[in-house]
This record gives C-alpha cells, sequence and structure tokens, in this order.
C-alpha cells in the first residue's frame, strides 16, 4: 500500500495519492487542489491509473484541480462529492469569493462524471473500499473518508474536519461550529483509537491522540 500526500496551493491543501499495489497499478486520488501540475507529474511518475477522485468538501483549496487532473487521463474519472457541495465543484470561481482570482488559467468547467457521496457511501476503487461518514460542520457537505483495504489497517481522511490538535473553521458559508461538534460525536468519537488519521491540511495523526489532546474533542468527553 503507497499513500503519498502531496502538499500544495496558497492553502497547503494536502492531495493524497493512494495506490495499493504501488507503482505501476491503479490508484484513487484524494482532493485535488488548484495546483495541478505536481499530481499529474507524479501520477506519471508513478505510473498510476487513475480510477477515481474524492473530494472531502467543495471549498477550492481541494476541488480546485479536479477537472484539470481528470481531463487529463485517457479514460474517464468519476468525481465522488457529496450533494451539498456539489455545487462549489461545478463553479468553483462563482463559490469561491476573492480566492476565484487565483485560478485563472485552470480548466473550471464541470467533470465529466460526477457522483454522490451520501452517509454510508461506498466507493470501490482499485481494489480498495472508501466509506463516506458525512461530517457536517465545516460545510453543509463535509465527508471523512474511510479507507478499507486488504492487508492495510484501516485509515480515516479526515478533509477539513479533524486536524492534528485542532478542527476545521466553521465561520465560511455553510459552517457550523454546532454541527461540526455533533458530527464529531457521533461519526468520529466512536472510531477506535489507533485509526489513522490523514487530514487536508497538516500532520497526520490518530483518533486516540486527538482524543486525548484535541481541546475541541475535551469538550465532547
Amino acid at each position: 500500500m503507497q499513500i503519498e500526500p502531496l502538499t500544495l496551493w496558497l492553502a497547503q491543501t494536502n492531495a493524497w495519492i493512494v495506490a495499493p499495489d504501488g507503482p505501476g497499478g491503479e490508484c484513487v486520488l484524494v482532493d485535488a487542489p488548484p495546483e495541478p501540475g505536481p499530481i499529474l507529474d507524479r501520477l506519471r511518475d508513478l505510473d498510476l491509473r487513475l480510477v477515481a477522485l474524492l473530494s472531502t468538501h467543495g471549498h477550492v483549496d481541494h476541488v480546485g484541480g479536479v477537472t484539470s487532473v481528470v481531463k487529463a487521463q485517457d479514460h474517464p474519472v468519476p468525481v465522488h462529492i457529496h450533494r451539498e457541495d456539489e455545487h462549489m465543484l461545478l463553479d468553483p470561481v462563482g463559490s469561491s469569493g476573492m480566492l476565484g482570482r487565483y485560478l485563472e488559467g485552470l480548466d473550471v468547467s464541470p467533470p465529466e462524471v460526477i457522483e454522490g457521496l451520501d452517509d454510508g457511501a461506498v466507493v470501490a476503487g482499485a481494489g480498495m473500499r472508501f466509506t463516506a461518514l458525512h461530517t457536517p460542520g465545516h460545510t453543509r457537505g463535509s465527508v471523512c473518508l474511510r479507507l478499507e483495504a486488504e492487508g492495510a489497517p484501516p485509515l480515516l481522511f479526515s478533509g477539513d474536519h479533524l486536524f492534528a490538535g485542532s478542527i476545521g473553521r466553521t465561520d465560511l458559508p455553510g459552517g457550523s461550529f454546532d454541527e461540526l461538534m455533533a458530527s464529531m460525536k457521533e461519526k468520529i468519537l466512536p472510531l477506535d483509537d489507533e485509526l489513522l488519521v490523514l487530514p487536508g491540511h497538516g500532520p497526520t495523526t490518530t483518533v486516540g491522540q486527538e482524543r486525548r489532546t484535541n481541546p475541541f474533542l475535551a469538550q465532547l468527553a
């Protein structure tokens, strides 16, 4: 199992390449910031065939490069996003305020294949299964993605819901601190302490580490 983050763009967003068989095989991409060049270069370097792109939410620093990435492939690649955030994927310029000016030169047309990512939905690709946990609060359509693959420990891609030592901001349109904390209590706290958390920004952590040290999670204890 090869899991590799590329930290990109102004917001230092983590784009995660997940390739169960390593170089020369199939892969899934979690999030695509508006800096597609390094993603495409890395896919070529590793000779990886992208079979799905999963978006943890619709903010431009996570979806601005989606269309450029999928259109560069020689086959259709489905893009999965929760329906509550699909409008941001369809119009990344109009939905990103002043950040929209930084998208000049990128292909921001809608991707060809868009599929939903409802709570409990399972996306299968490259021999892996990603289960969506709908965790509204950062945006209405924010999801965390639990990965299960044969021979590998389970992982959680947390997007901008949970970070090492912090949580996602809730002061942007569609954000709600109360909803985020309710999502955390219902969907994240019941998970095993050993579960590795791979966030949309910053370093990896575990559910147990955050349960013990994250001041926001301490409020839910």
